[in-house]
Order: structure tokens, then C-alpha cells, then sequence
């Protein structure tokens, strides 16, 4: 079953990573390549990206037939989805587990959401 992981920050999370020292990051980053060679190693791993931050993102709408984008985010909160896994896993368990090992779940947050399949839409 396919899971998506989405990685949150938060403006504390992203203090504690510009307090970070070179090799801190280092490190850090040296987290994220192990997690995702084991991914790749066991093929549970579809995809993994690192978003930029909010503002640079764009809100898109159709209004009258027309199409609208304004500048930054469209909500205002104190968390923002900083990445993202998409996993093909055997159960919600594994997906949660992998979860865990996502730094971002220890000062920021990971949401598990099972991916929703449309048999109609499947080829």
C-alpha cells in the first residue's frame, strides 16, 4: 500500500537547523541518505523531495474560467510541509515506522496518510 509522508517544520525547527554547525548538518543530512538508501535498498521508496520554503510557493485558483496565481502560501499557520516520502509499504504499521526515523519527527512533525486509489482512474 502506498503511503505518503509529509514532513512538517516549523519556525523553531528551522532556528535549531541555522544554529547547526557544519558538521551538524552534516550529520543530519547523513540521516536522510541512510534512510533513503535503505528505502531504495528494500524498494519501498517511490519518491523523497525537500520543498523550498513557503515563499517561494504559489496559490493557484480558477475563477470564471480564468486561472489565478498569487504569491506565497494561501493559509497562514505556524507549521509548513517541508517534504515529503512517497512509500510503497506493506502495512500502516511499516509506514509509521519509517515515519520515525524522519529527523523532522522529533522537532517538527510527520503526517502518515494512506494514498487513495481510484480504480476508474487506473490504467
Amino acid at each position: 500500500m502506498k503511503y505518503l509522508l509529509l514532513i512538517y517544520h516549523n519556525p523553531e525547527a528551522r532556528q535549531l537547523w541555522e544554529s547547526f554547525s557544519e558538521e551538524q548538518k552534516a550529520e543530519g543530512l547523513a540521516l536522510y541518505a541512510a534512510l533513503n538508501n535503505d528505502l531504495a535498498a528494500s524498494g519501498e521508496l517511490i519518491v523523497a523531495e525537500a520543498l523550498e520554503s513557503p515563499g517561494s510557493a504559489s496559490r493557484v485558483s480558477v475563477t470564471d474560467g480564468r486561472t489565478v496565481a498569487g504569491d506565497g502560501p494561501y493559509v497562514e499557520t505556524k507549521e509548513h510541509l517541508a517534504g515529503f516520502y512517497l512509500v510503497d509499504v506493506a502495512s500502516r504499521e511499516r509506514a509509521i515506522e519509517i515515519a520515525g526515523r524522519i529527523p523532522e519527527a522529533a522537532i517538527g512533525g510527520v503526517e502518515v496518510r494512506p494514498i487513495l486509489t481510484y480504480s476508474a482512474l487506473e490504467m
